[in-house]
């Protein structure tokens, strides 16, 4: 199945890129996952893990906010089109694969994570924290959106480089 292409204008002056309104950086995987990878190992993963957290929950918040301005979608509508945006910009394939609307819960699986199409499927370990954060600020951005106020966590339980199929998240009330 295609995908539908990721809008990118690039202001000529300036070389900035954009997405909806949004700068982006564009760069290589291997840039990306081997400086996370260094940091990771400098810090130790809890507290790399925590920091990534807090600074992913911020970022997925503030993605939700500006995005539903101006794209004019509102609550898990903008959820679900952060899922298909992130699909699409090379961190992974991500499917929501359930969503309870009074607490916020919520499952999704993710294919093809940049993480373990980088490191392989048999590490050992869980590597694809960095997005647990991604999944809590975005669903407490749809409570608040939708007068319901989740307080939200969210961790990976599976991990495709752990052996597993695919990674999976479960985002639930705190």
């Amino acid at each position: 199945m295609a995908r539908p292409e990721v809008p990118i204008n690039v202001n000529q002056d300036t070389g900035i890129w954009s997405t909806e309104g949004l700068p982006m950086i564009y760069m290589p995987r291997h840039f990306f996952v081997n400086n996370h990878l260094v940091v990771e190992a400098a810090l130790g993963r809890e507290t790399y893990a925590q920091q990534l957290y807090g600074a992913g929950h911020k970022s997925a918040w503030d993605w939700c906010e500006k995005v539903s301005a101006t794209q004019k979608i509102a609550g898990i509508d903008v959820f679900h089109h952060y899922m298909k945006r992130i699909s699409q910009r090379g961190w992974g394939q991500f499917t929501p694969m359930s969503f309870d609307s009074d607490t916020g819960s919520c499952d999704v699986q993710l294919e093809h994570s940049v993480f373990v199409e980088h490191c392989g499927a048999d590490t050992g370990r869980n590597l694809c924290y960095m997005y647990s954060g991604w999944f809590a600020g975005s669903l407490e951005w749809v409570g608040q959106a939708t007068n319901r106020n989740y307080s939200l966590s969210a961790q990976e339980t599976r991990c495709a480089a752990n052996g597993a199929d695919y990674c999976l998240f479960k985002v639930g009330p705190v």
